[in-house]
């Protein structure tokens, strides 16, 4: 990492910019670089790459608390954070993105329906080295304390090292106390079985409410689920070049 000049750092989530978890970032980065935080207005959550094509995208200062980063509240979706900072707001490229802390599990599937890693993804998808973190717990109590040690040591590691070209981190932490240490994992093969409650407001309208437990279909011990019950942060690499290259082959056989 340059000593002579602090890195720019770019961060967003998608719990929203007053979020206890984004503040708890924005406190680590601040001891790492100068610290430009573009993050929505309101939750985002579940939002995945979504972004905004009918409707204006308003992006404006912001003061939550004390510190030395610059603000911006957006309208936006995660994903439109990211370009907006990019090509509206920032006088140069970051030399990384950080996304979250976000207030729940983004290992195994939720990484596909995740605004927080999308933010990351997106930031991959400009260029940008960018790494997303999320805790086990969906409080807005939660506690951050212990994980800033973890944070601070990925994100220096990160901008020392670089990550490939297309890579990004995704970096889930266990509800503990007792972090045992960091595991670098494989995504979890796991769904979501869903069920829509139907309901019935006070007007007699009937509308539907998502619900759905999660059910892990993986029982191998290099995954992020397995790494996370064993009280392990997990750090997945995730990629968003989406194409089956194994499959290639073989397809290319039925034409």
């Amino acid at each position: 990492m340059n000593t002579q000049k602090r890195p720019l750092i770019l961060v967003s989530n998608d719990d929203g910019i007053t979020a206890p978890g984004i503040r708890a970032l924005i406190q680590v980065m601040n001891e790492i670089g100068d610290v430009v935080v573009v993050a929505p207005d309101s939750p985002q959550s579940g939002k995945g790459h979504a972004i905004t094509l009918d409707a204006i995208l308003e992006c404006k200062p912001i003061t939550i608390d004390q510190g030395e980063q610059i603000e911006y509240s957006c309208s936006g979706t995660p994903a439109d954070c990211v370009k907006i900072a990019k090509h509206e707001i920032l006088n140069r490229k970051p030399d990384l993105c950080v996304s979250g802390i976000n207030h729940g599990s983004n290992a195994s599937i939720n990484v596909v329906y995740s605004g927080t890693m999308s933010a990351a993804i997106e930031a991959g998808i400009e260029g940008i080295p960018a790494i997303g973190f999320s805790l086990l717990d969906y409080s807005w109590k939660a506690n951050f304390e212990n994980l800033k040690p973890f944070i601070k040591q990925i994100t220096t590691k990160v901008l020392s090292e670089g990550l490939p070209d297309g890579v990004i981190l995704n970096v889930n932490f266990p509800k503990t106390e007792n972090i045992k240490g960091v595991k670098v994992c494989r995504q979890a093969r796991a769904v979501w079985k869903e069920e829509f409650e139907k309901r019935t407001n006070p007007q007699g309208k009937e509308y539907y409410w998502l619900t759905g437990v999660f059910d892990n279909l993986d029982k191998g011990e290099d995954t992020d689920i397995y790494a996370l019950e064993q009280d392990f942060i997990s750090v997945v690499p995730v990629k968003f070049d989406l194409t089956a290259h194994h499959f290639i082959q073989n397809l290319n056989s039925w034409f």
